[in-house]
């Protein structure tokens, strides 16, 4: 029997795993050969970690698993009449079908804020956000313009979940305390960070009290937080927040998740329907509606558990979703059934800055140290590769010492959004140049963060 996993992120990943000790063939198949941890993009973003240090190769991690091949491919399509995966150059046969596709960004139709807001999915994504942020406090060095160099130093993070309080809290760290004393012209601890969100508060998915030391934690670190409002547009010089307008260099996008564009095609060919956010509507046992060898897991999934609410998008419920599918393709195979799926929500927790987090295990709430000393063990022991977890461990260690963030290496040439006014020649430090007139207020569009 021959079992077919789409992607090799959490879901996927522990599905091959997971069915190591059956008699089939697995093939795991994603576009990149490695897989990624996710949770800690945002500290390449920022560069505490190299990317290196979150991503595992696929082969790797499978080295041992006899059964188990893995293919390098972009899928595009589905043949469920000739039960085949559609790749570019190639069709791969499959009996079971697995597909862990995850999610992508959402900027709730204003898709023209992708390249003046990038997202964090992807590990070019990361390095990509790294050099538009180190290179703005490069450009503010030169800048003769005070105007200018306070929106060259000026960061503004839309959406107020883990990634986007993640990323503020350390864009905050990273400028009054790393970068403190390594310019000669400009002062890093003026750097202004502002996080926008929709909602009342920030971490809407904790309890409010947490949500709200969350929020009070990032504003000892420095981080405005601005709730509440919606952007209403994003352009090359900042962001609109209603009739608010705030001058920016830099403009990061964690506001929303739509799903991958794998998911229209699987739902498309399978018959199925989607949900708002594209996700593939599934039955109890993870499977599509009149195709019960074919199984959607991970983000793409859309399933409610048994108070009717939607099982998260998050690593843990992906992890016990492919351990799951494992499971029951391993008892089919002898003839035997599993019960529905069930998600064990095992707690959340979020980062916010050095030696804070937040914390929810159960019914027990934490904050402060122990809530930062959980996120740490948990997250350390959560990445695939042993090696991984020790150069992790080795780098935390160092930085929480020194404060210092060895990976701060802008490696490509970032798409920096200029001011109209900036396009005009720059000239050296020595030269004098009077104050630009800030751009005007572009006029207000309706749109939603998360």
């Amino acid at each position: 029997m021959k079992v077919v996993i789409v992607g090799g992120g959490f879901g996927g990943l522990n599905a091959a795993i997971g069915l190591r000790s059956a008699d089939c063939e697995v093939t795991l198949i994603d576009r990149e050969n490695y897989h990624l941890f996710q949770p800690l993009l945002y500290q390449v973003a920022t560069g505490s970690l190299s990317p290196a240090n979150i991503c595992a190769p696929l082969r790797n991690v499978l080295r041992r698993q006899k059964n188990a091949t893995v293919l390098q491919g972009d899928v595009v399509d589905f043949d469920f009449e000739q039960r085949e995966i559609v790749l570019k150059d190639r069709r791969v046969p499959f009996d079971k079908l697995i597909v862990a596709a995850g999610m992508t960004h959402s900027y709730f139709g204003r898709n023209a804020w992708q390249q003046l807001a990038p997202g964090l999915k992807s590990i070019s994504e990361a390095t990509e956000i790294r050099a538009r942020v180190l290179s703005a406090f490069e450009q503010a060095e030169w800048e003769q313009d005070e105007v200018e160099r306070r929106r060259l130093m000026t960061f503004v993070v839309v959406g107020g979940g883990p990634t986007g309080v993640e990323l503020a809290g350390t864009l905050a760290d990273l400028a009054h305390h790393t970068l403190a004393k390594e310019f000669r012209h400009i002062h890093p601890q003026t750097t202004r960070v502002v996080l926008v969100d929709a909602e009342s508060h920030v971490l809407t998915q904790f309890p409010e009290s947490l949500s709200v030391k969350a929020g009070e934690a990032l504003e000892k670190l420095g981080v405005e937080v601005r709730t509440g409002l919606r952007v209403s547009d994003i352009d090359e010089a900042g962001v609109t927040l209603g009739d608010e307008r705030i001058d920016a260099g830099t403009v990061l996008w964690a506001a929303g998740v739509t799903a991958s564009p794998l998911g229209e095609k699987l739902a498309t060919a399978a018959g199925v329907e989607t949900d708002r956010a594209g996700r593939t509507l599934v039955q109890p046992d993870l499977s599509l509606a009149g195709h019960p060898d074919v199984f959607v897991i991970g983000d793409l999934a859309h399933l409610e558990d048994e108070e009717g609410k939607l099982i998260p998008g998050v690593a843990p419920a992906a992890i016990q979703e492919g351990k799951y599918v494992a499971k029951l393709i391993r008892k089919r195979l002898k003839g035997r059934e599993v019960s529905p799926f069930r998600y064990r929500d095992l707690g959340s927790l979020a980062t916010i800055g050095r030696a804070e987090a937040v914390a929810r295990l159960g019914r027990l709430q934490f904050t402060g140290h122990l809530a930062w000393l959980l996120w740490l063990f948990i997250h350390l022991m959560q990445l695939v590769a042993f090696e991984n977890r020790l150069l992790v461990l080795l780098q935390w260690t160092w930085s929480y010492i020194t404060r210092g963030r060895s990976a701060r290496l802008i490696t490509t040439h970032p798409h920096r959004p200029k001011s109209a006014a900036s396009s005009e020649p720059r000239p050296t430090p020595r030269e004098h140049r009077p104050t630009r007139p800030i751009a005007s207020e572009p006029q207000l569009v309706q749109s939603q963060c998360e």
